[in-house]
């Protein structure tokens, strides 16, 4: 009998998800006669039923398009905003699928999305997952697709920068995307030649930073270049963040808890500008003039690298494979040059970040590059 699938897009758009998209619908019809819908903005589209057939017309020209053809959204089933309210939509969601007689519903998206995707599962569905983000933060994959494009546009930003931080004799100080995880800061600034790079999992001391900086200037080397990644810390915000999420998990009382997390947010809050706050501390403690460019969502735009086009379409393929051999409740993890299906439980509520005994940190600190310790 034939089956029939279908797909969203969850959360944050990212390159390569219409290679993805188009590797599970042409392999899903080409190679196992199924039929495929797609939804669209995520789960509100599942939940509106609001779909697009996804035919070979469809999937026709999208291998090289960024974003995603469905559109997307960070709405999520449980948490529907409806009419002012914030509603749990799963069961309408529920009815949909069955509506449709799909056999599997794919979710493309980051750690959010897996996580809005186990609850769909936990309510009888059977789920497929992939791992999307530029961040590269998905836990028990090798690499999400959306990482090699945003590395890419990252590290040729850095490039750009150098020849004004030289002519100029600037600190330019590059702020990149990440979240809470520092693999595309260490991965551009080693590959654009930053001279400093500050990520999440090592909290920077300013003075060191600054050390290193002036060691450059008394060399004779007039500029620096500093890649931080936008989730980066001071070791006192890191500090202050710790005690306060301490306070908040140790609450008991209610209004405790409130009170906890209202200071907790502010905290947040007040971290925000981190980077101009970087860039204003190097100014007066080297007496060298400083810039800040923030790349923000240019990172996540454009044409998908080749190196992304070829993951999607693996890993779109062998979710086409999965679903047709019954697999359900996994995501399929990007595993050597393969792919391998774990399951969404051991996925869900996890963070890959990058491990200080990285192979990539060891290269950057025997290049002399300073990570703010």
């Amino acid at each position: 009998m034939t089956k029939f699938i279908g797909i969203l897009t969850a959360g944050g758009d990212s390159p390569g998800l219409n290679a993805a998209i188009r590797g599970i619908g042409k392999a899903a019809q080409t190679s196992f006669g199924m039929q495929v819908i797609g939804f669209r903005d995520g789960f509100r589209g599942l939940m509106e039923n609001r779909t697009v057939r996804l035919d070979g017309p469809a999937l026709s020209g999208i291998l090289t398009i960024g974003g995603t053809i469905l559109g997307t959204s960070r709405d999520k089933p449980e948490k529907m905003p409806m009419a002012g309210q914030m509603l749990d939509m799963t069961d309408l969601m529920v009815e949909n699928y069955r509506k449709h007689q799909l056999d599997a519903l794919v979710c493309l998206g980051g750690g959010g999305t897996q996580k809005n995707a186990l609850t769909l599962l936990k309510k009888g569905l059977n789920i497929v997952t992939l791992p999307k983000t530029i961040d590269n933060d998905v836990a028990k994959t090798d690499i999400t697709f959306g990482f090699d494009t945003a590395l890419g546009i990252a590290t040729e930003a850095i490039d750009r920068l150098h020849s004004t931080a030289h002519s100029h004799h600037r600190i330019i100080v590059v702020e990149l995307m990440g979240h809470n995880a520092g693999w595309l800061a260490l991965g551009a600034g080693i590959a654009g030649g930053a001279d400093v790079i500050l990520i999440p999992e090592i909290p920077y001391d300013i003075h060191k930073v600054a050390e290193a900086i002036r060691r450059r200037s008394h060399s004779d080397k007039g500029f620096s270049i500093i890649a931080i990644s936008e989730g980066a810390k001071s070791k006192e915000d890191a500090a202050l963040l710790q005690a306060a999420a301490e306070k908040k998990a140790n609450a008991k009382k209610k209004e405790e808890k409130k009170k906890a997390s209202a200071e907790l947010a502010e905290i947040i809050a007040r971290q925000a500008n981190g980077t101009i706050r970087l860039s204003q501390q190097l100014e007066e403690l080297t007496g060298l003039e400083s810039r800040v460019t923030i790349l923000g969502h240019v990172q996540r735009g454009g044409t998908p690298s080749a190196g992304d086009r070829l993951l999607a379409s693996r890993l779109g393929t062998a979710c086409a494979t999965l679903i047709n051999d019954g697999v359900s409740g996994v995501m399929v993890a990007a595993r050597g040059e393969g792919a391998e299906p774990v399951p969404l439980e051991e996925v869900v509520g996890k963070r890959k970040t990058v491990p200080l005994d990285h192979p990539w940190l060891d290269s950057a600190r025997r290049l002399g590059t300073c990570m703010g310790d």
